[in-house]
């Protein structure tokens, strides 16, 4: 007797199967959907895809919408930064869907190893994903030679996108026009041609910075000081860092100026950007827009900079100051025997004993260095002395300022006008630690009772006791 064979036809998008099939015989469906930008016309883009899946999942009775995962402004290159794609994921690990519909292969993934081993990994849990657009379904033998053939190009794609891009930037930098983020750039904001304008209210606290800076306050002294006021940064909270201060004073940007292309993207599947050092060409263009800060300013804060590095390698310094705090003396107590500097220390419960050692002798004992250990009542006696001094002799003194004004650097300028202006107030009787911070440069221990004092306008006195 032959067997009589009845052919039944597969159905387009089969019904799933295994740990993950429901009771109900309802299959749960998810759709995912992304944009890559945040432009408004891909907002409106969006906004479609998500509607449309909510029609089309709710159209078919024999569906039930588990729910629309949307990340939307975020690339797809890869899956670190995509939040609601790994929520996706996790809720298909926990067996909450049978069924992921996705609207083209560049939408889940421009990256091939991301695309297939997401793909894989939700297949082997019993889930089907679909691709409308290339018509792919993991319920498909052939499906994962053509997802990894157009996953390919999708990559390749993005590849593609990506040069353009660069290249659309660089040729903009070719003509002096920045590519700025001003969301994260204090002081400025962008206007409707690209070019960077001024923000007053922020320029305010830019300025606040260099003065301050020029003034003596190290850069972690700053940040503490303004996240003790509580004062935002641009993200909206005080949460300043000393890293976050240098990085603003060394921008070339609010002198009105802009070196184009100090960064670039050394990967286009990760997105990470790295320093440019020499790899890629770059552009500096002056005066490309209005400043904040004179530019007088800000080179004497480059110059600053460039001084307190020389200071710290003559004298082995690691650091410059004291973290956040205040303390005007800080670094500037050197060792007459060894070069290196004094610490303060401080007797618990016993103020009146806070006295200055080399550091070179509390690490290392006392046969490293002789230098003497120093009560902070005679450093103060020291700098009170040594400003009297200038005081009484500032009108010698005025004959060099006015020098360092016309012929000199603009950070020797800014330095005389300081000595010049603080000077008129006269002589002082206690300790002024933002006066020390802004005047001086170092009290050198020379020993029985000698002090080499040197304030920031080059001045040098001797003192004794």
């Amino acid at each position: 007797m032959a067997r009589e064979v009845t052919v039944i036809p597969a159905t387009k998008i089969p019904k799933a199967t295994g740990k993950n099939a429901v009771s109900t015989g309802k299959i749960r469906v998810a759709a995912y959907c992304r944009v890559s930008t945040e432009q408004e016309e891909q907002e409106n883009s969006f906004k479609n895809q998500v509607e449309y899946y909510t029609r089309y999942i709710e159209s078919h009775p024999d569906y039930e919408l588990v729910d629309i995962y949307a990340d939307e402004g975020i690339s797809g290159t890869n899956t670190k930064k995509r939040e609601h794609f790994k929520r996706m994921i996790a809720d298909c690990e926990a067996h909450k869907i049978d069924m992921v519909i996705t609207k083209s292969i560049s939408r889940f993934a421009r990256n091939t190893q991301d695309c297939l081993e997401n793909y894989r990994k939700l297949k082997n849990l019993g889930i089907t994903v679909v691709f409308e657009k290339e018509n792919i379904s993991s319920a498909d033998t052939t499906g994962e030679l053509l997802l990894t053939i157009l996953s390919s190009l999708a990559q390749d794609e993005s590849r593609n996108i990506s040069e353009n891009t660069k290249w659309g930037i660089r040729s903009k930098f070719q003509k002096g026009i920045p590519h700025i983020n001003t969301c994260k750039f204090m002081g400025f904001d962008k206007a409707e041609d690209g070019r960077l304008v001024v923000n007053e209210e922020e320029a305010k606290l830019v300025r606040r910075i260099y003065r301050e800076f020029l003034e003596g306050f190290t850069c972690s002294a700053i940040a503490t000081r303004l996240n003790a006021e509580g004062i935002p940064g641009v993200s909206g909270e005080p949460k300043w860092l000393r890293v976050t201060i240098e990085s603003m004073l060394k921008n070339e940007k609010y002198m009105g100026d802009s070196l184009l292309q100090k960064t670039y993207t050394a990967d286009f599947l990760t997105k990470k950007q790295v320093k440019n050092d020499g790899e890629i060409t770059q552009y500096y263009v002056k005066d490309s827009h209005v400043g904040i800060i004179s530019r007088e300013d800000w080179n004497a804060v480059q110059q600053e900079f460039e001084r307190i590095e020389r200071f710290m390698n003559d004298h082995h310094l690691t650091r410059y100051g004291y973290g956040g705090e205040i303390r005007p003396f800080s670094s500037k107590i050197i060792c007459g025997e060894c070069g290196g500097v004094y610490g303060r220390k401080a007797h618990a419960g016993r103020e009146m004993e806070t006295y200055w050692q080399c550091n070179t002798r509390c690490n290392h004992g006392p046969k490293s260095c002789r230098g003497e250990n120093i009560h902070e009542a005679v450093i103060h006696r020291v700098f009170i002395e040594a400003w009297d001094s200038v005081v009484d002799q500032q009108d010698l003194l005025a004959k060099r300022w006015d020098e360092m004004e016309k012929t000199g650097t603009e950070l020797e300028a800014l330095r005389a006008r300081q000595m010049r202006g603080l000077v008129k107030e006269g002589k002082i009787v206690t300790i002024i630690p933002e006066m020390v911070m802004t005047v001086l440069e170092s009290i050198m221990v020379i020993g029985n009772g000698q002090f080499d004092v040197r304030f920031q306008d080059g001045t040098a006195l001797r003192v004794s006791f």
